[in-house]
């Protein structure tokens, strides 16, 4: 081709000025066009059909587009989704014009400033845990060790049930590129485990945690969804809450997490694999509550972290288009914490047992990575956490 033409994929402002600037546009011009350059398509979910035609209307008049039910149209339905696509330009042109306008109209540009905001700017969060400190940044996703303390996991159940071994694997962990270890005393596997009660999980919790606290210095996450055991371990000087059902489980969770002012890891964990419609809304919708609840119990809003919840009452189906979906969770503005690591979907793909997994896990932690993914919870830490290193310096070197 004679102009050696291409086609550039553009996902944020700053990116927009680096490439304006190579075709050497003019400072005044640079300000301008960095705007336009960046499209992004929004949805939005049950908007009063009268206020959805406003928003269509807004949007087309500035040049934009939006798309509303035909139910909405001919005012046959009272709700609609919408879906709205334009520049950075044409939402910033839009969003004071709807403030001014009625019915839930204000409250909708509020959160699609916000959520533009969030999509822009990277989740940095700089965690002072005791003696440590946790920064989560652009340039390094962050490698989380998981150590099974318990005698039926999915993947390594008892092989490291004695302190003695378990300490031992800890070392080698660090070594590999573990970042965060983090300790469970039962299996939360979506088949074939049993619930133990708090006391048990306590019983073989905190010898463990507290011989990993006073031997190694790394921050300790705790694999656990009640609060009792939680508070006990936060007590004992771990770091972080690790919370597989998103603190929906146990009503005191939050207010711990918050008491001790600590990161809590909340995943989306429905309960049940059939999805009443798309499988990212109810998950968004899940995270949102969660994340409520606990800002209501005075959790600080940059202590939460959260997890897609993959392999948990999902079919393999639903896994794959979380994977391929998951950049939609950096639209709560939180950072993204993914646990693939020898998850029953890859074995099901690639028709291999848990402790033969480590090349699936690497393909969904790397594609992970490049949508959003800041901490990755695996087994095979050294294998991972080289993954991590090349994926990292691929993307971070990618728009220099």
């Amino acid at each position: 081709m004679q102009y050696n033409m291409r086609i550039i994929e553009i996902k944020n402002r700053e990116q927009a000025q680096k490439e304006v600037a190579r075709v050497n546009c003019d400072p005044a011009g640079a300000a301008i066009m960095s705007n336009k350059a960046v499209y992004k398509t929004i949805k939005v979910e049950n908007v009063v059909s009268k206020a959805a035609l406003i928003l269509k209307q807004t949007f087309l008049s500035k040049g934009g587009e939006a798309s509303v039910s035909r139910g909405a149209a001919d005012y046959s339905s009272q709700y609609t989704d919408v879906l709205l696509s334009g520049s950075l330009k044409h939402f910033k042109q839009c969003i004071p014009q709807l403030k001014v306008q009625p019915w839930g109209l204000k409250k909708l540009a509020e959160e699609l400033e916000a959520i533009i905001a969030v999509d822009e700017k990277f989740p940095q969060r700089n965690y002072k845990l005791g003696a440590h400190t946790l920064a989560i940044s652009p340039e390094k996703t962050l490698i989380m060790g998981i150590l099974n303390f318990t005698p039926d996991s999915f993947s390594d159940g008892g092989k490291f049930n004695n302190i003695d071994v378990a300490l031992k694997h800890v070392e080698q962990m660090i070594k590999d590129g573990a970042d965060i270890i983090d300790i469970g005393a039962e299996s939360t596997r979506p088949y074939g485990s049993h619930k133990i009660s708090a006391e048990e999980e306590l019983e073989r919790l905190m010898p463990i945690v507290e011989k990993v606290l006073e031997t190694f210095s790394i921050p300790v996450s705790i694999d656990t969804y009640k609060a009792s055991v939680a508070r006990e371990t936060l007590k004992a000087g771990a770091h972080i809450i690790n919370d597989i059902w998103g603190l929906q489980f146990d009503p005191e969770m939050a207010k711990v997490a918050a008491e001790y002012n600590v990161p809590v890891v909340i995943m989306y964990n429905q309960g049940e694999a059939e999805y009443q419609r798309d499988i990212m809304s109810h998950m968004l919708e899940f995270l949102r509550h969660s994340m409520q609840i606990g800002e209501t119990a005075g959790i600080e809003p940059d202590n939460f972290i959260v997890d897609p919840g993959i392999g948990f009452v999902k079919k393999a189906s639903d896994n794959l288009v979380i994977m391929a979906r998951l950049d939609e969770l950096k639209s709560l503005g939180c950072p993204v914490l993914l646990g693939t690591s020898r998850k029953r979907f890859i074995g099901d793909i690639l028709d291999a047992p848990a402790n033969d997994r480590v090349e699936g896990t690497a393909a969904t932690v790397a594609l992970g990575i490049t949508k959003g993914a800041n901490i990755v919870r695996v087994h095979d830490v050294k294998a991972i956490a080289r993954i991590a290193r090349m994926t990292d310096a691929m993307l971070n070197a990618k728009y220099k």
